[in-house]
């Protein structure tokens, strides 16, 4: 446009120097078409150069949204490898997109789709119950993220080595000054809250440098008392028994899903067997349909001919339970004889020369203690009772994971979690009055009344890791025979599950 007023200008000097009238258009009309011709060609260079800018604009915004969409996509697909539980809150179309994001050929129903992305992400259809709840962590432990409120970590009486402080979000190192005169020597990480109403102070005592190799070796917990220490089994275990001393060894395990256990997870139940030699393996959570045991129990175990399974016929894929022994068994049962009880799977009972053997997987109260008042009210004394009536005839033990933290040494954090599922007042309550108070023996709390050891990990959160454990898993004895107890103890560095093994050695 610029250009253009500048041809006018240039004409009427033109005119002016020529002494042409005004009102002579001749020349007017030879030098006008040049000049429409050079606006056009302005005009033309402006929008060419518009659309070349608003092509790199959408280029860069192209690119930005690509990859904001990657960072999303990676993003969702964490958060459900950590709850794998969001797939079966997904829309077909939802579960369609995701396999495609994540390369994986699904196809059929939403029920294919889930299990082909929960075999995609090394995971069991059906994820661990009530997880949510029992992992849940409570305002103690994780500080908050609300703009109304600021989280200051301080440490304090620290050693003299490199500690990994335990933070929820990250982990700092720093060197420790020595503290003379303590015993035993502690490591206190405090966690400082402020807000708008009141100043909330929480302390997760770690006692000892942490050890990536042997977090187990660490004491953690909430409200340690001096007395207690961390577990060891390295330390901590009995001598063996001589050969001619007559025992049975057996070993019990919630394997969260025999199948990807066996299909993915590194250590094997061939190699626990090799390792241990026991005689008698108890399972849990194994997650198996009847169609699928004969295959299983012609590939498991070599030497153990023996095995008895029980699966959930209310709910596919989901609890279950198991007993593989090298030693026959006089009888075998399946549940607890009450169908209310009998259609998930839970029991399976056998019967030895000495003693009978009990497998139980105990109903998790699962998500907002949906399941607390069956629990404690029928399932708990139904089972309790059914001990009973067994040890009329014979000693009886149980093992399994009784889905419950019986004292405050047996949860990382009691106070955070007192209404956490395992940990509630009520259930608490209902193991000691239907197994503990019946005269049912505790084994490794009767052989390590001040040991802080625990046997379930949940897998959110490094929790194994850092050693912010409950001790879910047991082995109950009739009195009778609890003076028999050579060792119970745990194998907390068996991490294929979010529950490690435990065993127990019973002279005979």
């Amino acid at each position: 446009m610029q250009q253009l007023l500048r041809g006018a200008s240039l004409l009427r000097l033109y005119e002016c120097s020529r002494g042409l009238p005004s009102a002579n258009y001749i020349g007017r009309n030879l030098v006008l078409p040049k000049l429409n011709v050079m606006s056009e060609g302005i005009r033309a260079t402006y929008s060419r150069r518009a659309v070349s800018k608003n092509i790199e604009i959408k280029k860069d915004e192209q690119t930005f949204t690509e990859k904001e969409d990657v960072t999303e996509s990676t993003l969702e697909i964490e958060r459900i490898r950590d709850d794998p539980s969001m797939l079966q809150s997904m829309t077909v179309k939802e579960l369609r997109e995701l396999t495609r994001r994540m390369g994986v050929s699904g196809k059929g129903n939403k029920k294919d789709l889930v299990s082909a992305l929960m075999d995609s992400l090394g995971q069991e259809v059906t994820g661990k119950e009530g997880t949510s709840t029992v992992e849940k962590i409570g305002q103690s432990e994780v500080p908050s993220k609300r703009k109304s409120a600021a989280s200051v970590v301080v440490e304090q009486n620290l050693e003299t080595s490199e500690v990994i402080s335990v933070t929820p979000s990250k982990r700092s190192r720093t060197k420790q000054k020595s503290t003379k005169g303590t015993t035993p020597k502690e490591n206190s990480v405090t966690t400082v809250k402020l807000n708008k109403t009141s100043i909330q102070k929480e302390t997760l005592v770690v006692q000892g440098a942490v050890d990536d190799g042997e977090p187990w070796t660490v004491l953690v917990h909430k409200k340690p008392r001096p007395e207690w220490i961390p577990y060891n089994p390295k330390v901590m275990r009995p001598p063996s028994l001589s050969k001619d001393t007559r025992a049975v060894k057996i070993l019990s395990w919630n394997v969260n899903g025999l199948r990807a256990l066996l299909k993915s997870r590194g250590f094997s139940i061939h190699e626990l067997a090799q390792r241990e030699d026991f005689d008698v393996l108890c399972l849990q959570e194994t997650k198996m349909q009847e169609k699928d045991i004969e295959v299983i129990k012609e590939s498991l175990l070599e030497g153990y001919t023996n095995s008895f399974w029980t699966c959930s016929v209310s709910k596919l894929g989901y609890s279950g339970t198991a007993i593989i022994s090298r030693v026959k068994p006089l009888s075998i049962k399946y549940g607890l004889g009450v169908p209310d009880h009998d259609t998930e799977g839970r029991v399976v009972t056998v019967e030895f020369d000495d003693f009978y053997l009990l497998t139980a997987y105990v109903p998790n109260s699962g998500d907002g203690l949906k399941r607390l008042t069956y629990r404690v009210t029928e399932w708990d004394p139904c089972l309790g009772n059914y001990m009973k009536e067994l040890e009329k005839s014979k000693p009886v033990i149980l093992t399994g994971d009784l889905n419950c933290a019986h004292q405050e040494i047996d949860i990382h954090d009691p106070a955070g979690n007192s209404r956490s599922a395992g940990f509630t007042k009520e259930e608490r309550k209902s193991f000691e009055t239907n197994f503990l108070s019946k005269g049912f023996v505790d084994t490794f709390r009767r052989q390590h009344p001040d040991v802080v050891g625990y046997s379930y990990w949940g897998y959110r959160h490094n929790c194994r890791k850092t050693n912010r454990g409950w001790r879910l898993d047991y082995f109950l004895v009739s009195e009778s025979i609890a003076e028999r107890v050579h060792d119970s103890y745990i194998l907390p560095d068996v991490s294929a599950s979010d529950h490690s093994p435990l065993g127990l050695i019973l002279k005979l």
